[in-house]
């Protein structure tokens, strides 16, 4: 009995370890793309792959069937949300700059982005992920989409001391 729950384990990190080997990079990217960090130097996004990737590890004999980069994605996904729809509020406080192409974003909509337009993850799945009614996500990624096509322009600088010396002489 000991010797074949030994073969089943090794066989079974064996199977994980290909499908790291194959997901990762893009897993990675895709945890990138949500923390809105540099592709470079991005710690909060290999943290949550960390995370994700554990969770599928600890459930993989459950698996029967299903899909390890879906369930990996999903607990990626669900991870990031539960993790920064929290901490909202602070980061707008402590605004850190990100360097990533969705910055720009809130959390929700980068979240909605990510899996609707680069993952490919039908609208109705994405919205029963996050709990959200599928007209709800339709419009998020609408306007998120709005917005990185056509980012919002900042306010000029006005330069009052230079009229008051003009205005003066």
């Amino acid at each position: 009995m000991r010797q074949r729950q030994v073969v089943q384990g090794t066989r079974r990190t064996r199977e994980f370890e290909a499908f790291v080997a194959g997901a990762s990079g893009r897993l990675l990217h895709t945890a990138t793309l949500l923390t809105a960090e540099a592709p470079d130097h991005n710690p909060r996004a290999r943290r949550l792959l960390t995370l994700a990737l554990a969770h599928t590890y600890a459930c993989w004999d459950r698996l029967r069937g299903e899909d390890p980069y879906d369930r990996t994605r999903q607990e990626l996904a669900l991870r990031y949300a539960h993790g920064t729809w929290r901490r909202h509020a602070l980061l707008l406080r402590g605004r850190t700059h990100s360097a990533g192409p969705l910055a720009g974003l809130a959390p929700q909509e980068r979240l909605i982005v990510v899996l609707r337009l680069y993952e490919g993850v039908a609208e109705e799945q994405a919205a029963a992920l996050l709990g959200l009614p599928t007209e709800r996500v339709g419009t998020i990624c609408d306007r998120a989409t709005a917005t990185l096509l056509h980012p919002p322009r900042e306010a000029a600088p006005t330069v009052v001391g230079a009229k008051a010396k003009v205005a003066a002489s």
